[in-house]
């Protein structure tokens, strides 16, 4: 009868010990990810900014080796790695993966992107989908689904989510520094199969509200002049991303590094699992006034390095500002 009395008391204990040795765990947590946060930040700027390929090379596989170790560490889906500041992390709108982006340095005419996804798994394991970039070896890269071993690279700067029939539908928008002379980026829908399984695009391009019909695409891209600066981006008053129309400076259309920005705009709009292209003209009937045009601020800067601000923003608002971030907010499920 005392034990039973007193049960309510021992319980209280019992679960404020538990609480203690939860908060003293995620505090020895964070200091290992501080400690390793400290050693991956060189080997990320090396794999851009090193002087010789052999060590960009080194320094590429040290930072993947470092990456994975750290994010065996139990918890480590909300360590922000706030300090890598050439390494896009995105998290997804509704906080159910992030993924990390980067570029390789091979030669001073080609660049690779890498990357990996991580899935926010409710017991704090790590489920982690490294990314293969095939880009180089694929000539159509418009009009097929890829798994994460043959994916188009891309650092990504925004993740949109979008639903139809109850299915989930993830659009990342995308750099590439293609070319000595020539820029992309690029508009992909990210699924993931019933297997749980990342798959990169599909038949969600559509142009068939255009004047000239063009087939649909599973992914959409522009490439411009290396110096040209470009808009490409989400608009959410408008639900459209929206970019600038390109034109060749020297009416030579073969030539993909002579586009350069025209002045109009064109756009995509969701549609009925879609995203179907909006001609220019329709977008005249809105008021782009200046300032309020969703621009991405320029990605790199002349020594190579990612414009870290500019990528977090929105992935930012994704978090429970103020949470410890080994502690999971509530998922926002709002497309």
């Amino acid at each position: 009868m005392r034990f039973t009395k007193y049960k309510p008391t021992f319980l209280l204990i019992a679960c404020l010990v538990a609480a203690a040795l939860r908060s003293t765990a995620q505090s020895g947590d964070q200091a290992i990810f501080r400690q390793r946060e400290d050693s991956m930040k060189k080997f990320a700027f090396g794999i851009v900014n090193a002087e010789r390929p052999e060590e960009r090379f080194r320094a590429d596989s040290q930072f993947i080796r470092s990456l994975v170790r750290t994010l065996k560490v139990p918890h480590s889906f909300y360590y922000p790695f706030d300090s890598l500041e050439t390494i896009s992390r995105l998290y997804a709108p509704d906080s159910s993966f992030r993924i990390f982006t980067w570029q390789f340095k091979k030669d001073d005419k080609m660049y690779l992107q890498e990357g990996a996804i991580q899935m926010n798994e409710p017991d704090g394991s790590l489920k982690l989908f490294p990314l293969f970039d095939a880009s180089m070896f694929t000539a159509k890269p418009l009009d097929s689904i890829r798994t994460r071993r043959n994916w188009i690279g891309a650092i990504y700067y925004r993740i949109i989510l979008k639903t139809y029939e109850g299915k989930k539908y993830y659009t990342l928008l995308g750099f590439d520094d293609f070319s000595e002379t020539s820029n992309k980026k690029w508009m992909e829908v990210l699924t993931f199969s019933p297997e749980g399984e990342p798959l990169f695009g599909g038949p969600y391009f559509s142009f068939m509200e255009d004047s000239a019909r063009k087939p649909t695409q599973y992914r959409f891209n522009i490439e411009y002049k290396k110096e040209a600066g470009t808009r490409f981006n989400y608009d959410p008053q408008m639900d459209m991303v929206v970019y600038d129309e390109l034109i060749p400076e020297n009416n030579e259309p073969q030539k993909k590094d002579t586009y350069v920005p025209d002045g109009d705009f064109e756009a995509f709009q969701w549609k009925n699992g879609k995203w179907v292209h909006v001609q220019g003209d329709i977008l005249t009937t809105v008021k782009l006034k200046d300032g309020q045009f969703p621009q991405d601020a320029k990605l790199l800067d002349d020594q190579g390095n990612i414009n870290e601000q500019q990528l977090q923003t929105q992935s930012d608002k994704n978090i429970k500002k103020g949470a410890p971030p080994v502690v999971p907010p509530k998922p926002n499920n709002n497309p």
